[in-house]
């Protein structure tokens, strides 16, 4: 994730010293005090949704699949995540909500002492539900919305989606839990963003996460929805400006990129443009920080199945599973070796992407992408719309810059 809000507006987040060794710094109460050293894990309780979205990563479906790991198997795994150091576990699906012992896991998970999160498209988040999940120890949920009602629905395969997102939001929002949007953003919905994000903010949301389409599950079958380099220019650009606006509006709102880090070059730019090299430095050396795509380094995802895997988006490619060795060995081991190589990504870029400017902020994107379009996961990120000039850009730097890009023990 790429906080533009803490780059552009030097907005504090919970996240500040997860994601750029800069606790110290923030006014807010930390996730971590230091850099990550272990991975951020997905875990896709179930593969059943109540729901069948376009662009469903998992591939989700209304019928329940076979072999998701029981409430034991579930206990296990999250007591090795705990041992093992990971900061946080996201509770994805499907739709995690479909399952009766999702409230039992996040407490669990609470007492282990990991900061247990949700990924849901609220429609599920009832009174009760929620404030089971609040006294459990959830920390935080993300609904996703993708658009006005009209286009949400439809994106979303069920009449009245947009409507039961709002209300779930509101009730997570009523019952203090901290609530935000994920968006992701194709050519089907980019007219809402503006008024997504003014309907959201009316209702009290304070965090939006703006996700790049990434071209795994059905995600995959909808490629040609996929913004082209000019228009997902022009939506990055835009979701900067209404940060400043909000902003200089005297609204704290943080916002957030994901999915795309060709998106850290172009902050740079912009923060350079807007506000000189002395603040474009600042933002470069954040971005360095935080060190670019994560796959296979600082996500990593559990299936409901337990099938490890390199991001919640790649569910093509496993790693192993958490029935036959606990997930901190699969991840240990780097005698795999696409993951030893995603682990070395300079030594194999290729193409445009392997003498930019811009590599140690980006690592070369999505590598799940290059390897649907073009058949090479070290292939250029078909999604990459820096220019020529800006890819060959010397990027700036603070005469008094101290920027420790090591991982924190």
């Amino acid at each position: 994730m790429i906080s533009v809000s803490k780059l552009l507006c030097d907005l504090d987040a919970e996240g500040d010293g997860l994601r750029y060794d800069a606790a110290g710094e923030s006014s807010k109460p930390q996730i971590r005090e230091r850099r990550q050293r272990h991975p951020v894990v997905v875990w896709n309780l179930t593969k059943q949704c109540n729901l069948y979205c376009d662009h469903c990563y998992a591939a989700a479906d209304t019928d329940c699949a076979p072999g998701e790991l029981s409430t034991s198997e579930g206990k296990r795994l999250l007591d090795d995540l705990a041992d093992y150091g990971v900061p946080v576990v996201l509770f994805s699906g499907g739709e995690p909500l479909v399952r009766e012992d999702l409230t039992e896991l996040v407490t669990y998970a609470a007492d282990r002492g990991i900061r247990p999160v949700l990924s849901t498209n609220g429609t599920l988040l009832t009174d009760e539900r929620v404030a089971r999940l609040r006294d459990a120890g959830l920390a935080y949920a993300g609904v996703s919305v993708d658009g006005l009602a009209p286009r949400n629905d439809a994106f979303r395969g069920q009449e009245g989606a947009f409507d039961a997102a709002v209300r779930g939001i509101e009730t997570c929002l009523d019952a203090g839990i901290k609530t935000g949007l994920r968006y992701t953003i194709t050519e089907s919905n980019l007219q809402d963003l503006d008024d997504v994000v003014a309907l959201l903010h009316d209702v009290g949301v304070d965090r939006f996460c703006f996700y790049h389409l990434d071209y795994g599950g059905r995600g995959n079958d909808i490629r040609d929805l996929d913004l082209t380099p000019a228009e997902r220019r022009e939506a990055v650009e835009r979701l900067c400006d209404l940060t400043l606006q909000y902003h200089d509006a005297g609204h704290d709102i943080e916002t957030l990129l994901v999915g795309n880090y060709a998106d850290a070059g172009f902050l740079v730019e912009y923060a350079r443009r807007e506000f000189g090299d002395a603040h474009a430095a600042r933002v470069y050396d954040y971005l360095r920080r935080n060190g670019g795509d994560p796959t296979g380094e600082r996500v990593a995802d559990v299936d409901y199945q337990g099938n490890v895997h390199l991001t919640q988006f790649w569910q093509g490619y496993s790693l192993g599973n958490v029935r036959d060795r606990p997930f901190s060995a699969i991840w240990e081991d780097e005698s795999n070796p696409l993951l030893a190589a995603l682990r070395d990504r300079e030594a194999h870029l290729q193409g445009r992407c392997a003498d930019c400017a811009y590599q140690d902020v980006c690592a070369g994107g999505s590598r799940l992408r290059a390897l649907s379009v073009h058949g090479d996961p070290f292939a250029p990120d078909p999604q990459c719309y820096l220019s020529e000039a800006e890819r060959s850009a010397d990027p700036p730097v603070a005469p008094d810059s101290t920027v420790d890009t090591g991982q924190a023990d």
